[in-house]
């Protein structure tokens, strides 16, 4: 009789499922809110509420998994992309997004 051993092909030392922090900002000084919306958060335009600093840019600090994220900011509920992302892609409804690369 012989018996099949199954070896997991998860590897535990892997970057995929562990995440990082990534900080991003947005220059809007005359903004009342700023939040920040992507594949992270199923494009929750509430969940990620950004913090506002004395010099007028707004910050948040983001735990993202390792790959390609899209994302957008929404200053004052209208989507700006990020000129410091990594580039610009487009997303399930052909609009235009941020799109930062994780490692």
């Amino acid at each position: 009789m012989n018996t099949i051993f199954e070896k997991s092909t998860a590897n535990p030392y892997s970057a995929k499922g562990m995440t990082k922090p990534v900080n991003f900002h947005c220059a809007a000084p005359s903004a009342q809110s700023v939040y920040m919306t992507g594949d992270f958060n199923w494009w929750n335009p509430t969940s990620h509420p950004m913090r506002r600093r004395e010099d007028g840019w707004w910050f948040i600090e983001v735990q993202l998994t390792h790959g390609h994220h899209q994302y957008l900011f929404l200053v004052d509920g209208k989507p700006v992309l990020d000129p410091k992302g990594t580039g610009i892609a487009r997303n399930e409804r052909n609009e235009r997004v941020s799109l930062i690369a994780v490692s």
